[in-house]
Protein backbone atom coordinates (compact mmCIF):
# COMPACT_ATOMS: atom_id res chain seq x y z
CA UNK A 1 0.00 0.00 0.00
CA UNK A 2 1.39 3.53 -0.71
CA UNK A 3 0.60 6.52 1.15
CA UNK A 4 -2.09 8.78 -0.20
CA UNK A 5 -4.30 11.22 1.73
CA UNK A 6 -6.65 11.23 -1.48
CA UNK A 7 -8.07 7.42 -1.47
CA UNK A 8 -11.66 7.36 -1.30
CA UNK A 9 -12.96 5.33 1.81
CA UNK A 10 -13.73 2.16 -0.08
CA UNK A 11 -10.41 2.29 -2.05
CA UNK A 12 -8.84 2.91 1.85
CA UNK A 13 -11.15 -0.02 3.04
CA UNK A 14 -9.99 -2.61 0.56
CA UNK A 15 -6.19 -1.83 0.95
CA UNK A 16 -6.93 -2.62 4.39
CA UNK A 17 -8.85 -5.65 3.63
CA UNK A 18 -6.01 -6.72 1.86
CA UNK A 19 -3.51 -6.29 4.11
CA UNK A 20 -5.58 -8.10 6.97
CA UNK A 21 -6.00 -11.03 5.03
CA UNK A 22 -2.45 -10.95 3.44
CA UNK A 23 -0.43 -10.51 6.53
CA UNK A 24 -2.70 -12.16 9.00
CA UNK A 25 -3.53 -8.65 11.13
CA UNK A 26 -2.24 -5.15 10.94
CA UNK A 27 -1.88 -1.79 13.89
CA UNK A 28 -3.39 1.06 13.44
CA UNK A 29 0.07 2.87 13.22
CA UNK A 30 0.91 1.05 10.18
CA UNK A 31 -2.53 1.71 8.53
CA UNK A 32 -1.34 5.66 9.21
CA UNK A 33 2.20 5.45 7.51
CA UNK A 34 1.27 3.19 4.89
CA UNK A 35 -1.94 5.13 4.04
CA UNK A 36 -1.05 8.93 4.65
CA UNK A 37 -4.23 9.59 7.08
CA UNK A 38 -5.03 9.60 10.44
CA UNK A 39 -5.47 7.62 13.06
CA UNK A 40 -9.32 8.63 13.60
CA UNK A 41 -10.11 7.73 9.95
CA UNK A 42 -8.18 4.65 10.13
CA UNK A 43 -10.34 3.69 13.59
CA UNK A 44 -13.10 4.79 11.37
CA UNK A 45 -12.31 2.59 8.72
CA UNK A 46 -11.68 -0.72 10.80
CA UNK A 47 -15.09 0.34 12.87
CA UNK A 48 -16.71 0.43 9.13
CA UNK A 49 -15.35 -2.83 8.41
CA UNK A 50 -15.87 -4.91 11.67
CA UNK A 51 -19.63 -3.90 11.48
CA UNK A 52 -20.03 -5.10 8.01
CA UNK A 53 -18.31 -8.70 9.53
CA UNK A 54 -15.52 -8.36 7.17
CA UNK A 55 -12.36 -8.12 10.28
CA UNK A 56 -12.31 -8.05 13.83
CA UNK A 57 -10.98 -5.28 16.16
CA UNK A 58 -8.53 -6.19 18.52
CA UNK A 59 -6.75 -3.86 21.06
CA UNK A 60 -4.47 -1.70 18.80
CA UNK A 61 -5.68 -3.08 15.27
CA UNK A 62 -7.53 -6.06 13.73
CA UNK A 63 -7.55 -9.38 12.69
CA UNK A 64 -8.87 -11.89 9.86
CA UNK A 65 -12.44 -12.72 11.18
CA UNK A 66 -12.67 -16.83 10.77
CA UNK A 67 -15.70 -17.50 8.80
CA UNK A 68 -17.46 -20.94 9.12
CA UNK A 69 -17.87 -22.75 6.12
CA UNK A 70 -21.75 -22.11 6.29
CA UNK A 71 -21.58 -18.39 6.61
CA UNK A 72 -23.60 -16.65 4.10
CA UNK A 73 -23.71 -12.62 3.90
CA UNK A 74 -26.29 -10.59 2.07
CA UNK A 75 -26.20 -9.09 -0.79
CA UNK A 76 -25.98 -5.62 0.73
CA UNK A 77 -22.79 -6.78 2.86
CA UNK A 78 -20.83 -7.80 0.41
CA UNK A 79 -22.01 -4.75 -2.75
CA UNK A 80 -19.94 -2.79 -0.70
CA UNK A 81 -16.58 -4.50 -1.08
CA UNK A 82 -14.10 -4.39 -3.45
CA UNK A 83 -16.24 -2.33 -5.89
CA UNK A 84 -13.51 -1.10 -8.28
CA UNK A 85 -12.34 -4.80 -8.52
CA UNK A 86 -15.96 -5.81 -9.37
CA UNK A 87 -16.85 -3.10 -11.64
CA UNK A 88 -13.04 -3.70 -13.78
CA UNK A 89 -14.49 -7.39 -14.12
CA UNK A 90 -17.89 -6.54 -15.07
CA UNK A 91 -16.17 -4.20 -18.11
CA UNK A 92 -14.07 -7.19 -19.02
CA UNK A 93 -16.79 -10.00 -19.10
CA UNK A 94 -18.71 -7.98 -21.33
CA UNK A 95 -16.44 -8.18 -23.86
CA UNK A 96 -17.32 -12.18 -24.02
CA UNK A 97 -20.92 -11.68 -24.59
CA UNK A 98 -21.96 -11.36 -28.42
CA UNK A 99 -25.31 -10.21 -29.47
CA UNK A 100 -27.97 -12.18 -29.85
CA UNK A 101 -26.53 -14.69 -27.19
CA UNK A 102 -28.23 -16.37 -24.86
CA UNK A 103 -26.58 -16.18 -21.27
CA UNK A 104 -26.96 -17.00 -17.88
CA UNK A 105 -26.07 -14.92 -14.96
CA UNK A 106 -26.37 -16.54 -11.57
CA UNK A 107 -26.90 -14.46 -8.29
CA UNK A 108 -24.28 -12.35 -6.85
CA UNK A 109 -22.73 -9.06 -6.58
CA UNK A 110 -20.20 -9.16 -9.54
CA UNK A 111 -22.41 -10.83 -11.78
CA UNK A 112 -24.92 -7.79 -10.84
CA UNK A 113 -22.22 -4.93 -11.85
CA UNK A 114 -21.82 -7.10 -15.25
CA UNK A 115 -25.68 -6.40 -15.64
CA UNK A 116 -25.61 -2.99 -15.84
CA UNK A 117 -22.66 -3.43 -18.79
CA UNK A 118 -24.51 -5.61 -20.76
CA UNK A 119 -27.82 -3.63 -21.27
CA UNK A 120 -26.23 -1.92 -24.77
CA UNK A 121 -25.60 -5.40 -26.08
CA UNK A 122 -28.78 -6.01 -28.30
CA UNK A 123 -30.68 -9.12 -28.47
CA UNK A 124 -30.04 -10.80 -25.86
CA UNK A 125 -31.43 -13.99 -23.70
CA UNK A 126 -30.93 -13.45 -20.13
CA UNK A 127 -31.78 -16.53 -17.41
CA UNK A 128 -31.48 -15.61 -14.21
CA UNK A 129 -31.93 -16.73 -10.72
CA UNK A 130 -31.03 -13.19 -9.11
CA UNK A 131 -33.67 -11.15 -8.13
CA UNK A 132 -31.04 -8.03 -8.55
CA UNK A 133 -30.32 -8.97 -12.06
CA UNK A 134 -33.39 -9.08 -13.83
CA UNK A 135 -33.93 -5.53 -11.69
CA UNK A 136 -31.34 -4.25 -13.56
CA UNK A 137 -32.85 -5.10 -16.65
CA UNK A 138 -36.18 -4.42 -16.01
CA UNK A 139 -35.66 -1.00 -14.29
CA UNK A 140 -33.78 -0.17 -18.07
CA UNK A 141 -37.25 -0.32 -19.82
CA UNK A 142 -38.86 1.13 -17.46
CA UNK A 143 -36.62 4.43 -17.71
CA UNK A 144 -35.94 3.65 -21.40
CA UNK A 145 -39.35 2.61 -22.54
CA UNK A 146 -39.79 -0.09 -24.86
CA UNK A 147 -36.97 -0.59 -27.30
CA UNK A 148 -35.74 -2.58 -30.12
CA UNK A 149 -32.58 -5.15 -29.71
CA UNK A 150 -33.55 -5.32 -25.65
CA UNK A 151 -33.15 -8.20 -23.50
CA UNK A 152 -35.42 -11.00 -22.67
CA UNK A 153 -34.99 -11.90 -19.64
CA UNK A 154 -36.15 -14.88 -18.09
CA UNK A 155 -36.85 -15.37 -14.06
CA UNK A 156 -36.27 -18.33 -12.87
CA UNK A 157 -38.30 -19.46 -9.97
CA UNK A 158 -37.39 -20.37 -6.10
CA UNK A 159 -36.96 -19.73 -2.34
CA UNK A 160 -34.96 -16.55 -1.94
CA UNK A 161 -31.25 -16.70 -0.77
CA UNK A 162 -29.28 -13.97 1.66
CA UNK A 163 -27.80 -13.11 -1.72
CA UNK A 164 -30.87 -12.60 -3.61
CA UNK A 165 -30.19 -15.75 -5.64
CA UNK A 166 -33.87 -17.97 -6.44
CA UNK A 167 -32.67 -21.31 -5.58
CA UNK A 168 -34.37 -25.18 -4.54
CA UNK A 169 -36.49 -27.45 -7.01
CA UNK A 170 -38.32 -24.94 -9.06
CA UNK A 171 -35.19 -23.28 -9.84
CA UNK A 172 -33.63 -25.97 -10.85
CA UNK A 173 -36.39 -27.58 -12.51
CA UNK A 174 -36.82 -24.30 -14.88
CA UNK A 175 -33.20 -24.06 -15.34
CA UNK A 176 -32.98 -27.97 -16.33
CA UNK A 177 -34.97 -27.54 -19.63
CA UNK A 178 -32.65 -24.55 -20.57
CA UNK A 179 -29.62 -24.39 -23.00
CA UNK A 180 -27.29 -20.83 -23.15
CA UNK A 181 -24.09 -19.88 -25.06
CA UNK A 182 -22.53 -18.63 -22.12
CA UNK A 183 -23.01 -19.17 -18.01
CA UNK A 184 -21.46 -15.91 -15.90
CA UNK A 185 -21.10 -17.41 -12.41
CA UNK A 186 -20.50 -15.58 -8.71
CA UNK A 187 -18.47 -17.34 -6.98
CA UNK A 188 -18.71 -17.73 -2.74
CA UNK A 189 -15.23 -19.56 -2.98
CA UNK A 190 -12.12 -20.75 -5.38
CA UNK A 191 -9.77 -22.83 -4.89
CA UNK A 192 -7.68 -26.03 -6.64
CA UNK A 193 -8.74 -29.02 -3.89
CA UNK A 194 -12.33 -27.48 -3.68
CA UNK A 195 -13.07 -26.28 -6.57
CA UNK A 196 -16.42 -23.65 -6.64
CA UNK A 197 -17.72 -23.52 -4.00
CA UNK A 198 -21.06 -22.23 -1.50
CA UNK A 199 -21.55 -21.78 2.31
CA UNK A 200 -25.89 -22.38 0.55
CA UNK A 201 -26.16 -25.92 -0.29
CA UNK A 202 -29.52 -25.59 -1.98
CA UNK A 203 -27.45 -22.73 -4.09
CA UNK A 204 -24.82 -25.75 -4.69
CA UNK A 205 -27.45 -27.43 -6.22
CA UNK A 206 -29.00 -25.14 -8.59
CA UNK A 207 -25.35 -23.47 -9.64
CA UNK A 208 -24.81 -26.93 -10.84
CA UNK A 209 -27.79 -26.79 -12.59
CA UNK A 210 -26.49 -23.76 -14.28
CA UNK A 211 -23.30 -25.01 -15.19
CA UNK A 212 -24.27 -28.38 -16.73
CA UNK A 213 -26.86 -26.06 -19.10
CA UNK A 214 -24.26 -24.06 -20.19
CA UNK A 215 -22.19 -24.31 -23.38
CA UNK A 216 -19.36 -22.11 -21.91
CA UNK A 217 -18.51 -21.64 -18.13
CA UNK A 218 -17.09 -18.02 -17.30
CA UNK A 219 -16.73 -17.32 -13.84
CA UNK A 220 -16.71 -13.33 -12.61
CA UNK A 221 -14.50 -13.49 -9.25
CA UNK A 222 -12.35 -10.77 -7.50
CA UNK A 223 -9.39 -11.64 -6.09
CA UNK A 224 -10.66 -11.92 -2.46
CA UNK A 225 -12.48 -15.41 -3.41
CA UNK A 226 -9.45 -17.36 -4.14
CA UNK A 227 -8.60 -19.24 -1.64
CA UNK A 228 -12.02 -19.44 0.33
CA UNK A 229 -14.11 -22.94 0.67
CA UNK A 230 -17.40 -22.92 1.24
CA UNK A 231 -19.77 -25.93 2.81
CA UNK A 232 -20.66 -26.93 -0.47
CA UNK A 233 -18.49 -27.94 -3.76
CA UNK A 234 -20.53 -27.70 -7.22
CA UNK A 235 -17.99 -27.52 -10.19
CA UNK A 236 -14.32 -28.68 -10.33
CA UNK A 237 -11.52 -25.88 -11.78
CA UNK A 238 -11.97 -28.41 -14.99
CA UNK A 239 -15.77 -27.71 -15.52
CA UNK A 240 -14.38 -23.74 -15.63
CA UNK A 241 -13.47 -22.28 -19.47
CA UNK A 242 -13.15 -18.70 -18.20
CA UNK A 243 -11.55 -16.75 -15.02
CA UNK A 244 -12.32 -13.15 -15.30
CA UNK A 245 -10.64 -11.12 -12.03
CA UNK A 246 -8.74 -8.39 -11.29
CA UNK A 247 -5.34 -7.41 -10.60
CA UNK A 248 -4.89 -8.42 -7.45
CA UNK A 249 -4.65 -11.92 -8.15
CA UNK A 250 -1.37 -12.95 -6.73
CA UNK A 251 1.35 -14.51 -9.47
CA UNK A 252 1.42 -18.36 -7.36
CA UNK A 253 -2.39 -18.10 -8.09
CA UNK A 254 -2.29 -17.06 -11.40
CA UNK A 255 -0.09 -20.22 -12.30
CA UNK A 256 -2.02 -22.20 -11.01
CA UNK A 257 -5.56 -21.09 -12.68
CA UNK A 258 -3.44 -21.30 -16.02
CA UNK A 259 -2.78 -24.84 -15.10
CA UNK A 260 -6.63 -25.57 -14.65
CA UNK A 261 -8.52 -23.33 -16.52
CA UNK A 262 -8.69 -22.57 -20.83
CA UNK A 263 -8.36 -19.27 -19.82
CA UNK A 264 -7.51 -16.35 -17.58
CA UNK A 265 -8.95 -12.75 -18.25
CA UNK A 266 -7.43 -9.93 -15.36
CA UNK A 267 -9.24 -7.20 -16.02
CA UNK A 268 -6.94 -3.90 -17.14
CA UNK A 269 -4.32 -6.27 -18.57
CA UNK A 270 -3.02 -7.58 -21.77
CA UNK A 271 -4.35 -10.78 -22.02
CA UNK A 272 -2.77 -14.05 -23.34
CA UNK A 273 -4.22 -16.82 -25.59
CA UNK A 274 -6.98 -17.07 -27.68
CA UNK A 275 -10.14 -15.94 -27.92
CA UNK A 276 -13.60 -18.15 -25.95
Amino acid sequence: MSENQNLLAEQRRSLILDEVRRRGGVRVNELTRKLGVSDMTVRRDLDALARQGMLEKVHGGAVPVVEASTHEPGFEAKSGLELTAKEDIARAAAKLVAPGAAIALSGGTTTFALAHQLLDVPDLTVVTNSVRVADVFHAAQRTSGPRQGAATVVLTGGVRTPSDSLVGPVADQAIAALHFDLLFLGVHGISVEAGLSTPNLAEAETNRRLVQSARRVVVVADHTKWGKVGLSSFASLERIDTLVTDAGLPDEARGVVVEHLRRLVVAGEPEEGADI
